[in-house]
């Protein structure tokens, strides 16, 4: 093998890419990231064992949470940064291990390396995935590091406006240094799979306040995914902050700022749709990103995870920028924030005013903008539907998109659904059905957009403001079916969060994932109801039977 990854979904027969990643990532990427990963553990021992003695650096937790966010799937292909950040780590651990000073404790082979440069890709090669032989220790060791990767990726974000946990950081440590023992059992993994669910709700909630207090509470909007005549940017990914950063520099310049993707939801928060030059939404999930960037014109900005590496004769190659955990190869990447100061992106803003206009590939609006303050607004209205029988049932379709045509079940399904049922979405899922005209139920759209993937916490606030309303002990008791797609390390932590808030019964789609081993897969069958999808008519006549 040349490398091996199954972390995402579209992983190459549902087992693993062996020799190049379905996402476009090379093996040299691939096992620079593993290597990666592997001094960052090595990092979360030592630093674990300083918070035991009040020493903890926060040097290291930022790091951990950096290191982690830059090996999601589609965040960055930039093999030179990756190996610049595996530098920085070993410099990092040296000085972590000097603190510490001597230590009566095991350490793992992820503190004991301190190889040179030269050695660092055959070390790559022995610290992968494979490094653990039993397979079910493998399964439930990658479960957990992968809801790592996503906690991760929203611990970042709410860094990113002043919002931070140190309790998050500490678990997320803790759960690093576990998972390097050699001698930790099933059970033991079991618990810490589900205690990181347990975070994960937590890191959602603090994004969720670090977006609401920044922003506002998300208003229903009608976004526009037409085009305007002023040349334009085009925004992807999910980083609030820096959409704002980029809207406050373009202001008065004649320069159009679009979103694309994740970054849709930006159009939902007051403080954000106040800029009448942030005109709309361009083209549809990540996936489809070639195509659209080809006739978008002008730049693109990146600020976080879903990169698609464009092909050899992409004319659009020239146009992307990159800031954040992303990176792509050939890609100038915009720094980090100094001393308190804005992101520079004086550089993309006079590339733009040199392009054409965005070509129109669409017009008309979609709605969104039910995150769950607004839906609590409306609970009334929610409500008196659900008691007179309007609204007979809830589908909570969250979760990724991706480029399997197996994915359009999702459009087929949300098409089937009776007339009298309502989808609770976030995240890029929602391309696949939130163009659709499903209608409304007395006013209420049969498609409820919260927001972004980590507005699935919404979804359950949502669900557990609805228990508590209808006076339920179990929050399975409500007419809510959850039908997820998932993609990426993101949809872990969703799902663990959501095992961990009690829900049962969720069934994973189009594949479930290929890091589960067939008894892990069981253990999560018997003791949650997970499930996966058959055929539309199937699925939907299993749902509103149960």
């Amino acid at each position: 093998m040349d490398m091996f990854c199954f972390q995402c979904q579209e992983t190459a027969k549902g087992t693993g890419c062996a020799l190049m990643g379905v996402c476009g990532k090379t093996p040299e990427v691939s096992n620079i990231q593993d290597l990666l990963l592997f001094v960052t553990r090595g990092i979360a021992v030592y630093n674990n064992e300083l918070r035991k003695e009040g020493k903890a650096s926060s040097t290291a937790v930022k790091f951990i949470v950096d290191a982690m966010f830059i090996s999601i799937t589609n965040a960055n292909f930039d093999f030179e940064a990756i190996k610049e950040k595996v530098k920085e780590g070993l410099s990092l651990k040296a000085e972590l291990s000097a603190r510490l000073g001597n230590t009566s404790i095991i350490l793992p082979d992820e503190c004991t390396w301190n190889g040179d440069e030269s050695g660092f890709m055959d070390k790559a090669l022995e610290v992968g995935v494979l490094r653990t032989k039993d397979e079910d220790i493998r399964s439930l060791k990658e479960l957990t590091h992968y809801g790592l990767k996503g906690m991760a990726a929203y611990a970042e974000h709410a860094y990113n406006l002043d919002k931070t946990d140190d309790e998050i950081y500490m678990f997320m440590q803790r759960a690093l240094a576990e998972i390097t023992r050699e001698d930790i059992s099933v059970n033991e993994l079991v618990a810490l799979a589900l205690e990181t669910g347990k975070y994960g709700v937590q890191v959602m909630a603090l994004l969720d306040a670090a977006n609401t207090g920044r922003f506002g509470n998300p208003e229903i909007t009608q976004v526009n995914i037409g085009v305007g005549k002023n040349p334009g940017i085009l925004i992807s990914g999910h980083d609030l902050r820096d959409i704002e950063e980029l809207l406050q520099q373009t202001e008065g310049m004649g320069v159009d700022v679009y979103t694309h993707s994740e970054m849709l939801p930006a159009h939902y928060y007051p403080h954000l749709k106040k800029y009448k030059h942030l005109v709309g939404n361009y083209g549809g999930a990540w996936w489809q990103q070639k195509e659209d960037f080809e006739s978008f014109n002008g730049p693109i900005l990146f600020t976080t995870n879903c990169i698609v590496p464009p092909s050899k004769n992409a004319t659009y190659k020239g146009r992307i920028f990159t800031t954040g955990a992303s990176g792509l190869d050939g890609a100038k990447h915009i720094p980090e924030r100094k001393d308190g100061q804005q992101k520079d992106f004086s550089e993309i803003i006079e590339m733009a005013k040199n392009c054409q206009a965005p070509k129109e590939i669409e017009n008309g609006t979609i709605v969104g903008g039910f995150a769950h303050a607004q839906v609590m607004a409306l609970a009334d209205k929610v409500v008196d539907a659900v008691k007179s029988g309007a609204i007979k049932k809830f589908f909570v379709m969250a979760g990724c998109d991706g480029r399997m045509k197996g994915r359009n079940y999702y459009t087929d399904f949300a098409e089937a659904l009776p007339d009298d049922t309502v989808i609770l979405t976030a995240g890029c899922a929602k391309y696949r059905y939130n163009k659709l005209s499903l209608g409304d139920i007395g006013g209420i759209p049969r498609v409820l957009d919260a927001g972004q993937c980590n507005d699935s916490y919404s979804l359950a606030v949502i669900a557990l403001k609805l228990k508590e309303v209808f006076g339920l002990e179990d929050i399975n008791d409500l007419p809510i079916a959850f039908n997820i797609a998932w993609y990426e390390q993101k949809a872990v932590i969703v799902l663990l969060a959501l095992l961990h808030l009690g829900v049962k019964n969720i069934h994973l789609g189009p594949t479930l994932p290929g890091f589960l081993s067939p008894n892990v897969a069981k253990v999560l069958v018997e003791n949650f109801g997970i499930g996966g999808i058959s055929s539309v008519e199937e699925d939907i006549e299993m749902f509103l039977a149960s």
